[in-house]
């Protein structure tokens, strides 16, 4: 099996080095950055698996070579965990709205990073939601995806064709949060005049069709302050 590239990107050489000197015996294959230009240049020229991202450095600012990832195509859906001395809500809320898919913060254990390194990896290489299998089933949650049914328990639900839609999205990236903004890209794509609200109104209306107490929701999430996401299946 291919060993899998992480590139580290962090102006503190001995973090660089305590994280790369774990990551290589547990057989990854590391790369290492210690600026935004570098970490750039690497992304493009080394094709990592995932990058492990520090907000701050002295030239171009980690949440900056974050957007520039998910601007270029063909790094769009490169996983990229944040790893920042930043605790602020606000900073976390801001690193997964510009596209990180997990966030760490200094001090931590290094064997929590290496789970989560091994998670992102895991839910990135599952398939896109254009080639999910034929049907889906999880808690009592059965959908097919030829005949466009749904089903809880057995009990055949109606969805609109956007909520069916936004159901089919959200079991492709199960375990990945999603901000309003990033599900309104993604779901709704160029349609004009449809605010942020319209995502709430709609999972609202999922989750009063398939959840069986959507006042405690066990498939579509909400993780306070940042977006919705679906129960991660392997849980």
């Amino acid at each position: 099996m291919t060993r899998k590239k992480i590139l580290i990107v962090d102006d503190e050489k001995d973090i660089v080095e305590l994280i790369a000197y774990n990551l290589e015996r547990e057989g990854f294959v590391v790369s290492r950055a210690f600026n935004g230009r570098k970490a750039w240049e690497l992304v493009n020229v080394e094709k990592p698996d995932l990058v492990i991202l520090d907000l701050m450095m002295p030239d171009i600012p980690g949440m900056d070579v974050c957007r520039m990832i998910r601007r270029q195509d063909s790094t769009a859906a490169l996983p990229i965990i944040m790893l920042t001395a930043k605790s602020d809500p606000v900073d976390k809320i801001l690193g997964l709205e510009v596209g990180a898919d997990d966030y760490l913060t200094k001090p931590f254990h290094v064997q929590e990073l290496i789970a989560r390194v091994r998670a992102v990896l895991r839910r990135s290489e599952r398939k896109p939601d254009e080639d999910l299998p034929e049907s889906f089933d999880f808690r009592g949650l059965h959908i097919d995806f030829k005949s466009y049914q749904v089903s809880v328990n057995g009990r055949p639900v109606e969805l609109s064709s956007r909520e069916f839609k936004l159901l089919h999205f959200f079991m492709g990236h199960p375990g990945r949060v999603y901000s309003r903004d990033q599900l309104l890209d993604r779901v709704w794509g160029d349609e004009s005049f449809v605010e942020p609200r319209t995502v709430d109104v709609h999972i609202s209306r999922l989750r009063g069709a398939i959840e069986p107490d959507p006042s405690n929701p066990r498939c579509i999430l909400t993780v306070r302050g940042i977006g919705y996401k679906f129960a991660d299946a392997d849980v």
